[in-house]
């Protein structure tokens, strides 16, 4: 979805060349799930720019309360595309939500913080702008099945491209050429299966004027693959991260499979990560840029570092905001836990690129954060952390250009790492808030709301159930 400045006008004149029957009005409740809504596009005018329509904010996780649920959706003309995967010719928008008594922007609506955001920095004097690339891996499977009732609890989960699958016999011939563990990335077909699947994704990516740069599998077995976006906007990029997974699970549907962006479906191979990759801009100049630094790296951008990794605790209570996000984040494993930073090296939290030595792509690339996560909060949350490192100026330390994986336990034990449950983020979310208030870009009721929700919604409801690992570990206790 490239920038654009289209206007309402254009947007109803839009509807009528591609014969257009339907209207899709698309918005993101708290947790960072599509919602959506249609109308006939009799009724597109030119007052739903402006006055939006009505819908029960009570019913949206994360939004009101039943005894204040009038909420108003005020269509943005700037992200009109025709729907790719409908067979109704029908033309979505993203939304913005309104509070019908204020009068005003909703406060719980994820992308106002987004936007929040941006004005914040534009307004700080610091940037104009920042650019974001994040990198969304997922999997598709073949089958996935799960319960969870007081007498029983599992998951299954199955794709004709697990190596498990190498010795069965179902009565069809078994033409093997599957990714073994941990060595997916990057094999061609037959052994990826998903490459025509997942062009076809890319082309209606295209179509929605999302620009992509690459796709490729991934390092898991069993349909890991990844597709990167070319940087944009923060707002821009978190509309296209969220267009990204609904294209990607309609797609996968429509050939009968089923795709997640869960980050840990696994056990024993690699999860599905969000490296976002992040840059300030000025004038058309890129202010991360030094040819004297260390990789490049202007002090600026070591700042930015130095912000992003204090506040990492608390950033993760928004970029790996699920129970099932601290699967993956286990040290000891290929995983980014490590809260320091250097170039080129994977095992960091924060990497430096280093295949160019051109100005415009020096970057951060904060490795922790995963697809589960809502990219309206997320994206806000790295730059406020990163901007406050920017204004009191926080030494990163020294970088460390080893293999993180193979310290000493005497040296490893010197390394901050991430929280290792999303209970303790959410804990360090709440004692580490502030920067993230900075122009009202988050407010105490937005916080509170998502510690409440997550604490009792997702930590508790987790937490009460027996996992199936603990019959295999208690049963004859």
């Amino acid at each position: 979805m490239a920038e654009n400045s289209r206007t309402p006008a254009e947007v109803i004149e839009m509807a009528k060349q591609n014969d257009i029957k339907i209207v899709d009005l698309k918005f993101t409740d708290l947790p960072g799930t599509f919602q959506h809504f249609s109308i006939p596009v009799s009724e597109l005018d030119e007052d739903l720019f402006h006055e939006g329509l009505g819908f029960d904010g009570s019913s949206i996780r994360g939004f009101q309360p039943i005894h204040e649920s009038d909420m108003m959706l005020v269509l943005d003309a700037t992200s009109a595309f025709v729907d790719p995967v409908l067979e109704v010719p029908t033309l979505s928008l993203i939304c913005d939500v309104r509070d019908p008594v204020s009068e005003g922007p909703y406060t719980r609506d994820p992308r106002y913080v987004a936007k929040k955001a941006e004005a914040y920095l534009k307004s700080s004097a610091i940037a104009e702008i920042s650019y974001w690339g994040p990198e969304l891996e997922h999997f598709i499977f073949d089958d996935v099945r799960f319960d969870q009732n007081a007498h029983s609890g599992y998951y299954f989960v199955d794709s004709e491209e697990g190596i498990w699958n190498a010795g069965l016999d179902n009565g069809f011939p078994n033409l093997g050429h599957r990714p073994r563990y941990k060595q997916g990335y990057f094999p061609t077909p037959p052994v990826d299966t998903l490459q025509d699947l997942r062009s076809e994704i890319v082309l209606k990516m295209i179509q929605c004027d999302i620009d992509v740069e690459v796709h490729h599998h991934e390092v898991a077995t069993a349909g890991q693959g990844e597709i990167d976006m070319r940087f944009c906007s923060l707002t821009r990029m978190a509309d296209q991260v969220m267009l990204q997974k609904y294209l990607v699970k309609n797609v996968a549907r429509a050939h009968g499979k089923t795709a997640t962006f869960m980050p840990k479906p696994l056990f024993e191979d690699n999860g599905s990560g969000m490296h976002t990759h992040q840059s300030l801009w000025r004038d058309g100049t890129n202010l991360f840029f030094d040819p004297d630094g260390y990789s490049l790296m202007s002090e600026m951008g070591l700042h930015y570092i130095g912000g992003l990794l204090k506040h990492s605790p608390a950033i993760l209570a928004f970029a790996a905001p699920t129970t099932n996000s601290y699967r993956r984040l286990v040290p000891g494993f290929e995983a980014p836990v490590n809260l320091v930073y250097s170039q080129r090296n994977r095992s960091a939290c924060a990497r430096i690129p280093v295949y160019t030595k051109h100005a415009s792509a020096k970057r951060v690339e904060y490795r922790p954060s995963d697809p589960s996560c809502n990219p309206y909060l997320a994206f806000p949350a790295m730059l406020m952390a990163g901007l406050d490192g920017i204004i009191n100026k926080i030494d990163p330390g020294d970088p460390l250009d080893v293999d993180l994986y193979d310290l000493s336990p005497e040296n490893a034990a010197k390394v901050r790492q991430v929280p290792g449950s999303l209970e303790e983020a959410l804990d360090a979310l709440e004692e580490d808030h502030e920067f993230l208030m900075r122009g009202d870009v988050f407010t105490s009721d937005l916080i509170e709301t998502w510690l409440d929700y997550k604490r009792t919604q997702e930590v508790d409801e987790v937490r009460l159930r027996p996992h199936p690992h603990e019959f295999m570990l208690y049963y004859d206790a």
